[in-house]
This record gives C-alpha cells, sequence and structure tokens, in this order.
C-alpha cells in the first residue's frame, strides 16, 4: 500500500472527499517553493501534487507555462525537483506527493535511475500527461513494480471504447481532466462533470479526483461532492506568480481544501 492508498483509505473511514493541489517545484525560487511544499499539509492539502519543470509543457495553460518557465530559469532541475521532495519529507512522512510533468526529463535521466530517486525522494505517484497507455513498458509498468503508483488522466473526450485501455494500470487514483483543452482555460461545471464521473466509476474501484477550471472554494466543493476529490492548480500557482506572501498562499490554499472538505 503506498501512501497514496493509505490516504484514500483514511478519508473514506472519515467519509471525508480529498483536496489536492498543485505547484510547480522551484516557482517562484526553490527557497520559497520548499516553504510553501512544507506548508500545505497544515493548510488541509490531503495529496501534493509537484510539478516538474519543462520547457515544452502541452497540456499547461498560461499560468503554469509562466512558472515551469520561472523555475527553468531559477536553476530547476529533475534533481532539485527530487529535493523539494525530500525537504518535505524531513517533516512529513504521512502526505503523499505526486510528480506531474513529461516524460522527457525522466528520459534523459535514465528510467532505472529516476525510480531510485524517487523512491528514495520520497514519491508516491506519477502523473506523465505525454505517455499513453501504449507506452506502458516504458515507464507505467517498471513504476508500479518500484511501489510507486502511476495515475492516468482521462478526458470528455475519453469514450467507452478508450476508457478500459486508460484504466488497465492505473493505480493511486484516476485523474479526470473536467474540460476538453488546457489548465486554466475554462471553469469545471459540475451538472456537466457528474454524469461523466459515474461512468468512469462504473467501470473501476480506483478513486476519482477531478482537475481543471478549478478556482474557487465553491468550485473545490461543488467538484468535490460529485467525485472523491479536487484538485487544483492554476489558481494556487497563478497566486504565487502574482507575488504574493507563503502566508497568502498557504491561506487561500486553506480556503479552497476547506470547500472540498465541507463537499
Amino acid at each position: 500500500m503506498t501512501r497514496i492508498d493509505a490516504k484514500f483509505a483514511e478519508l473514506k473511514a472519515a467519509g471525508k472527499k480529498a483536496f489536492v493541489a498543485y505547484v510547480m517545484a522551484g516557482d517562484p525560487d526553490l527557497e520559497t517553493s520548499i516553504e510553501i511544499v512544507k506548508g500545505l499539509p497544515a493548510a488541509g492539502v490531503d495529496i501534493i501534487e509537484l510539478g516538474l519543470p519543462f520547457t515544452d509543457p502541452m497540456a499547461d495553460g498560461s499560468t503554469i507555462q509562466l512558472a515551469g518557465q520561472r523555475a527553468l530559469d531559477g536553476g530547476m532541475t529533475l534533481n532539485k525537483t527530487l529535493d523539494v521532495a525530500r525537504a518535505l519529507r524531513e517533516t512529513d512522512q504521512t502526505t503523499p506527493i505526486v510528480l506531474m510533468g513529461y516524460y522527457n526529463p525522466i528520459y534523459s535521466h535514465g528510467v532505472d535511475k529516476f525510480l531510485v530517486d524517487a523512491k528514495e525522494a520520497g514519491i508516491d505517484g506519477l502523473i506523465i500527461v505525454d505517455l499513453p497507455p501504449e507506452e506502458d513498458s516504458e515507464l507505467c509498468i517498471p513504476a508500479q513494480a518500484a511501489g510507486i503508483n502511476f495515475i492516468r488522466l482521462a478526458t470528455p473526450t475519453t469514450d467507452d471504447k478508450r476508457l478500459p485501455k486508460v484504466l488497465q494500470n492505473t493505480s493511486g487514483f484516476v485523474y479526470y481532466v473536467s474540460v476538453t483543452g488546457i489548465t486554466g482555460a475554462a471553469a469545471a461545471v459540475a451538472g456537466e462533470v457528474g454524469p461523466e464521473v459515474a461512468r468512469i466509476k462504473a467501470k473501476t474501484d480506483l478513486p476519482i479526483i477531478v482537475g481543471f477550471g478549478i478556482r474557487t472554494p465553491e468550485a473545490s466543493r461543488d467538484i468535490a461532492a460529485i467525485a472523491d476529490g479536487a484538485v487544483v492548480g492554476s489558481a494556487i500557482v497563478g497566486k504565487i506568480g502574482d507575488g504574493e506572501s507563503v502566508a497568502d498562499v498557504l491561506a487561500f490554499v486553506k480556503t479552497l481544501a476547506d470547500g472540498a472538505h465541507s463537499a
């Protein structure tokens, strides 16, 4: 059982929905990024999604693209991203960390070495958005063998023919992308998302977490109410990009977490 599995079991026993927060490693700089990440659990975050900066983030909107660019301009690397996870593990051994990004930096690092390094750093799951199920032998299956969950995205265009393939080797949870398009581009609508979550739930026992387009505590609550939890990324990253203090960013995160937990 990974930390992700344990967290969902804990939440289910408590009758609570999950709140997942995404931040870009190294944004606005390494030290501030570590401070934010270390503050997320106390702000109510159940699972941390840690963005791995990459030069060509095709699934991300401008807010997260700019965050990645700021991080890269500041000298952020894969190894330093793992250092952010290590910093959290100095004080927190229970909050799951999911590394979200693209395959190129991992491929360049070497898959076997990456999995050893990620496990040692305290990474619990991977979301690698440009590796489809047809490429499971590249990273997904080796990651599962190493005890790291491989979390797959399902989208509004994942039809009933495609869905079994998407779910085949997925573990931890399924990340349902609530809108067609990039991060931060449109608002998630609970009435539209609900039937899709139900359709996926009919095919898997894994928790379904919904992300993309959730920007307010009310939206966090409404989406969590029809799924197993909500993810917020761009709205948080936007606050960081605007230069808000760590305390103000974490206070905003707490309002989002409270929204999801009130569902």
